[in-house]
């Protein structure tokens, strides 16, 4: 499976490099006493490669944790690229609708915004930032006309997937004690390489390297490149039949063995 993501990350790659040379490069500007890179147009399209960047950034670090046995450290890049991917979903669909909404300005407004607004002092800096609440976003992907799943259902899905690694993150007893075993029982704060953490945790990247692969199709499809789309899709099929992931099982049948199994 290692080797199939391998085949994946070049894809991503090219991919994100068309698209990045249809927007102007960031300007190196002065602020403060340095100067840094900054986009001049803090636009829709400029967000979406930056975020990519994350995406297929933290898909090659996942491959080098995975090699070092690092199930924990993964488990919280996981949970970072669980919200990049969301990210762009929701900011494709303004290029989709052709219409840059409030809600979609808003989340804008706070990613492009500094950190500090006393570059040469963080101390004196009153700089506060209000990114868009999580569950105002997966409320937007789940309102998306083409979703398969109803708002209701796709939204608890977006949830739930979201608090599967938060514990991994805020360092819950429960994530933490999964480094905990052998014989005799102890912490492996080395690395976990030889248990039966890494076989799940190879199998689990695979929701992200596929998920990554679908991130860039959105991209692709909203800066209209069709032809690169077209080869995307192509790639999509030949990587699903290698998985083994050709019968896909209707989501809404999902859903509902999985209400049955609540019930």
């Amino acid at each position: 499976m290692i080797n199939l993501y391998k085949e994946i990350l070049p894809v991503l790659e090219r991919t994100f490099s068309i698209l990045e040379s249809k927007i102007d490069k960031p300007k190196f500007i002065k602020r403060g006493s340095y100067k840094v890179f900054r986009y001049a147009d803090k636009s829709v399209e400029a967000a979406i490669i930056q975020k990519l960047a994350r995406i297929i950034s933290g898909l090659n670090a996942s491959l080098f944790l995975l090699k070092g046995g690092f199930v924990q450290e993964l488990g919280v890049l996981f949970r970072t690229l669980d919200e990049f991917n969301e990210d762009i979903i929701f900011l494709c669909q303004a290029m989709q609708i052709g219409q840059v909404a409030e809600f979609h300005q808003k989340y804008l407004d706070s990613f492009y915004k500094e950190e500090l607004d006393q570059p040469d002092n963080a101390f004196e800096s009153t700089q506060k930032k209000y990114p868009t609440p999580r569950k105002k976003i997966q409320a937007a992907i789940s309102n998306i006309p083409e979703s398969e799943l109803n708002p209701s259902d796709h939204k608890e899905v977006l949830r739930t997937v979201s608090q599967a690694y938060s514990g991994y993150v805020h360092g819950a007893s429960c994530h933490i004690l999964e480094m905990y075993g052998g014989n005799p029982p102890h912490y492996h704060i080395s690395g976990m390489l030889g248990t039966p953490r890494i076989v799940e945790s190879i199998r689990d990247a695979w929701n992200y390297f596929y998920r990554g692969l679908l991130s860039v199709m959105f991209a692709a499809k909203a800066f209209k490149e069709n032809d690169l789309v077209k080869e995307l899709y192509v790639f999509r099929d030949y990587i699903e039949k290698k998985f083994g992931k050709t019968d896909w099982e209707k989501p809404e049948k999902i859903m509902k063995k999985i209400k049955r199994k609540k019930t």
